[in-house]
């Protein structure tokens, strides 16, 4: 007798007895869009299909560590021949070194590179890093800016001005974010000589997508320098999307250390961060910093961000941002025209919607504040909507869109379409 096939909403509810909230990362539970998640079966170029069968045109695109589509052939095929050679050794391979390597070729400013397992991994290790070198305590971060959840990272901004951190998570004590200062974002703030480093994602993505002002990180560059502090950027979005060198090569500003993950794992588990060598020697072995991973630079998560980075070519990323560009314009186009109030911004391939009145024509946030005026029960029905349409934007108003190579232009007129019919009675 065959097994019916599992609904989204039995799954769901088997979910929440056996991990919390039902979900392993908590966005994924529509907590901010209502309704019950989707479970992917499966995934093939812009599209995923859930376990009933219905076929969703993806922009979430795991949160843009898909930049190829899902299961491009090159992926696949490098991550199963490396399966069959086995999963995991805990000793150096050659793809390691490759792939440090190609990383370390392409970022402005790094020479040396560490493999790790997230992005949260590398920046908690860039943070202890910055602070082993310089002999410093305290970090500045920007609020809205999200580095992973790494106890000193987990800190709240304050009223528009900086302020010691707030723990922004139970469990967290005051004592971890003591020497953590939040700055509003596009404002460089002062620096004295307890700060170790700057930390900040030089393209915000993880409050919509937040564009840096003018002069901002020219500005962080100069005060680092001044105060012998060190300039990290946090690239685990922007890195390997923007352009093989990030927002550091699209900017023109080079950090003391760069965070990278998503893109460079072609869809697996991987974070990498980079320096030149002078700092990356304060790591052990070479030095008195320490970190460690069992699994860090394993070899299915090397193979398939070799194979992934192998196809980002120069014509490959121009054909991206023009792609990003005409969804981008279509969508602001699309929702102009249905009478639905939203800002739709685009730095490069990266792709942000805000709903709601901004104050003039033409307004995008400029810190997290003016994010957070972004009209989430309007996000959350046109999220809705839009899913009975088969397009899948993240189940969350504060998330990037993500357009990838597999968004061929008649898939992206049709998403177009669909926003079009959406918008309108809403």
């Amino acid at each position: 007798m065959t097994q019916p096939h599992p609904t989204n909403a039995a799954l769901f509810e088997a979910a929440q007895r056996v991990i919390p909230g039902g979900v392993n990362s908590p966005v994924r539970a529509f907590g901010a869009v209502g309704g019950t998640p989707y479970f992917v079966a499966r995934a093939e170029g812009p599209y995923v299909f859930d376990v009933e069968g219905r076929r969703y045109l993806d922009f979430v695109q795991s949160y843009g560590a898909i930049i190829l589509g899902h299961a491009h052939p090159a992926v696949t095929e490098a991550i199963a021949a490396a399966a069959a050679q086995g999963t995991s050794y805990g000793a150096p391979t050659e793809r390691e070194v490759r792939l440090a390597s190609l990383i370390a070729e392409a970022a402005p400013g790094v020479e040396q590179v560490r493999l790790v397992n997230s992005g949260t991994e590398a920046t908690m290790t860039a943070v202890r890093l910055a602070r082993g070198y310089t002999g410093r305590p305290r970090i500045i971060k920007f609020a809205g800016c999200y580095h992973g959840h790494a106890d000193a990272l987990l800190a709240a901004g304050g009223s528009g001005v900086a302020t010691l951190g707030l723990s922004g998570s139970a469990g967290v004590p005051p004592s971890a974010v003591a020497d953590t200062v939040v700055a509003p974002y596009n404002v460089v703030p002062e620096l004295d000589d307890q700060i170790a480093a700057v930390v900040v994602e030089p393209v915000a993505a993880n409050m919509g997508l937040v564009p840096p002002a003018p002069g901002f990180l020219e500005g962080l560059r100069q005060a680092c320098d001044e105060a012998g502090a060190l300039l990290i950027f946090d690239e685990v979005i922007t890195g390997f999307r923007l352009g093989p060198g990030g927002a550091a090569e699209r900017y023109g500003v080079t950090p003391d250390i760069s965070c990278f993950g998503k893109v460079i794992g072609g869809g697996l588990p991987i974070g990498a961060l980079g320096a030149r060598t002078e700092i990356m020697e304060t790591l052990a072995p070479t030095g008195p910093v320490y970190q460690a991973g069992t699994l860090s630079g394993n070899p299915l998560a090397t193979a398939a961000g070799l194979a992934a980075l192998e196809q980002l070519t120069p014509a490959a990323y121009a054909e991206l941002e023009a792609r990003a560009s005409r969804f981008a314009d279509g969508a602001r186009d699309a929702l102009a025209d249905a009478g639905f109030d939203a800002a739709v911004c685009q730095v490069g391939t990266l792709v942000g919607l805000y709903c709601g009145a901004g104050p003039e024509p033409g307004w995008v946030p400029a810190d997290y504040d003016d994010a957070r005026t972004t009209d989430e029960q309007a996000y959350a029905r046109l999220h809705a909507e839009l899913l009975t349409r088969g397009v899948a934007f993240a189940p969350g108003a504060y998330e990037a869109i993500f357009v990838s190579l597999a968004h061929t232009p008649d898939i992206i007129e049709e998403a177009l379409a669909a926003i079009a019919a959406t918008a309108t009675p809403i």
